[in-house]
Formats: structure tokens, sequence, C-alpha cells
């Protein structure tokens, strides 16, 4: 029978961040470390994939080794390997996959293939009480955002997603916008505290009155119009009237602070319209955007008022990291689901 106090290293390369942790008990974090890769794509605005697998490769070994070290164990004290398997830039997640294959194979034990949406849910399960379920999950980060109806753990089901844009990634194009740097949650989000949300009416997108899905393209349009105005020309002339080069920075904070209402409040809609349809014990949210502030304080707001236990990750769990790989990863040990040397890496989440 697996031992249900395991004790799980967790390995996770799926976009630009190269991670690895162990948890014992799917909840008690004994170590967490990341290194990222955001001064090697900022001149880029935005994740090359090329970059980020071969940063991985050379970054993978020495966040283990630190791993390891700082939780105090050896290899031989691990019941499990697990490793986020999908989805993200297939690039970077081949090198999490063949480590995480090679060192079950070398110290026989179990492989275990985690899907990363999934572990966000989990992350704000880390240090914390059990979730009583069922539960509303939303992820929101630069590749998704989606609303789920938890189950367990490992039983969720899609309720909405984007329709194209992700949150983050309209972040980024924001911030790309304004001209403010990478990556864009942050800068968008530290400006906006001095801006003045009201100084421009960008659009909340709502689709369909019963649709859970998200929309961010027309909120980034409409900020692209509203800094550079209208495009002119055709082809090679083709340009915009101007560009931010000529905003203040007070005149940036309010465009931040602007699309920042806009994009919360989009979200925020969402989650409200899922739970009139579903009656839940808990609120769990994961992904990058989780850090924002304005998301947070609106989200503590809704959970006082429907009296949902609201699950926040801790920030050092909100970006991609292997802790809530390890964490999630523990109700899979002890159903003794496992996989084998031919775990593949895939470019697409299982929870679709």
């Amino acid at each position: 029978m697996p031992d249900p106090s395991p004790v799980i290293l967790g390995i996770e390369s799926s976009c630009d961040e190269t991670a690895a942790a162990v948890v014992g008990s799917g909840r008690r974090v004994l170590s967490n470390v990341i290194a990222t890769q955001h001064d090697l794509h900022e001149e880029y605005a935005g994740v090359v994939p090329e970059i980020a697998s071969r940063a991985h490769l050379e970054r993978i070994l020495p966040v283990l080794r630190d791993a390891m070290r700082e939780a105090e164990v050896d290899y031989s004290d691990l019941d499990a390997i697990a490793v986020g398997n999908r989805p993200g830039l297939i690039g970077s997640l081949l090198v999490a996959v063949s480590a995480a294959k090679a060192l079950a194979w070398s110290l026989g034990k179990p492989l275990i293939g985690i899907d990363h949406v999934q572990a966000h849910l989990y992350a704000g399960s880390l240090e914390a009480l059990p979730v009583e379920y069922p539960a509303l999950g939303l992820v929101v980060s630069g590749g998704h955002t989606s609303l789920f109806l938890v189950h367990s753990p490992l039983d969720v089901t899609l309720l909405g997603r984007t329709i194209d844009d992700a949150v983050g990634e309209a972040y980024d194009k924001a911030a790309a916008i304004l001209e403010i740097g990478y990556p864009g949650g942050p800068r968008i989000d530290c400006i906006a505290q001095v801006g003045d949300e009201n100084a421009h009416d960008l659009p909340v997108s709502a689709l369909d009155p019963d649709s859970l899905d998200f929309s961010f393209s027309g909120l980034k349009t409409a900020l692209l119009y509203a800094v550079r105005g209208k495009p002119m020309g055709r082809g090679a002339d083709a340009h915009f009237e101007r560009d931010a080069s000529g905003l203040s920075r007070k005149e940036k904070a309010d465009f931040a602070a602007s699309f920042q209402k806009a994009a919360v409040a989009a979200v925020m809609l969402k989650i409200r319209r899922a739970l009139k349809r579903h009656a839940v014990e808990s609120l769990l949210v994961g992904g990058g955007v989780s850090a924002n502030s304005r998301l947070r304080q609106e989200l503590t707001e809704l959970g006082d008022l429907r009296q949902l236990d609201l699950r926040l990750p801790a920030i050092e769990y909100c970006l991609d990291n292997a802790a809530m790989i390890a964490g999630l990863a523990a109700g899979r040990y002890r159903a003794g689901q496992f996989d084998d040397l031919t775990l593949a890496a895939s470019p697409r989440t299982a929870t679709a």
C-alpha cells in the first residue's frame, strides 16, 4: 500500500521557469527553487521558445541540486518523481520530462506526470488545510484563462476558457503598447496603483449572456487605438498616428489602471455567472495573474460576501513552480496512478 505521506520531487519547465521542489504529504513544502528567464526574453517582450529550451538545459541540474539540498533529503528518501508534462512549449517541456524519466529510472522510483494547468488549481492547497469540494477553479496566466468545476484535486470539468488572448498575454501586450517593459503583468499592476482607473472607458467583455468563456482581444485593441490613434496607410507604409513615447508617466498610469479595471472586471463577471449555476464550497485560484493586486482584492471581497473558502496561492506559488506539481502528484501516488517511461510531453492540456 502506498505511503499516505509521500515525499515527492517535482520538476517543472513548461515555459520560461526552470523549477524543482520537494513536497511532503502533498502540502508540506520542503524546498521550492525557481530559476527565471525574464532577462533573456525582455528585449523580445515575450518568451522565445528556442531561447527558453536552451536555458532550461543549462539550469535544470543546478536547480535540482539546490532543491534537494534545501529540502535536506537524499534521493533515497524520495517516494516518487513528478513532472509537469503538459501543456506548454514542447521544447521546454522535454527538458523536465527527460530529467524526470532519467531520475525515476536510475533511482527505481515511480514516475508521475502532472497537468500543469490542473496543478495551478492545487497551488492554494500548499501549506494549508484540506479544501472542501466541490469547488470553482480559476486559472489565470500568460497562456490560460479558464474556469473549472473541481470535484477533487484529480477530477476537474472545464466550464469556460478564453477564445483568443489569455489574460496574462493581454497584460504583456498592453505593457508593450504603453512601452513600460516586460513582463507586462507586474509592470501594469505597479503603475496602475497611481493611475486613475476611470480616465478611460475601456470595454469589459461579456460575450453571450450564458457564456463562461473569456475574450481579451477587444480590450487589447481598444487600448491600442486609445494610445496610438487610428491606423493609417497600407502595406509597408502602414503606421499609427502616434505611439506611447509622447505620454507622461501619469498618462501611462491612467491607461494601465483603466486597462486593469476592465481586465479584472471581465474575470469577475464570469466567476459570478459560474457561481449562480454551481453550488460550491470553495474558490480555487492559480496562475501568474493570481498575483495581481486588484484581482486578489476583488476575489477576497467576493469570497467574504459569498462565504467561500477562497484559496489564493502565496505569491511564490502563483508563477510556474514545481511545488504545485509535487503537491498534486501526492494524490496520484496514493491512488497508485503511475506512468511508465513512455510518458510524453504534450503542448495541450488534459483539462480542455
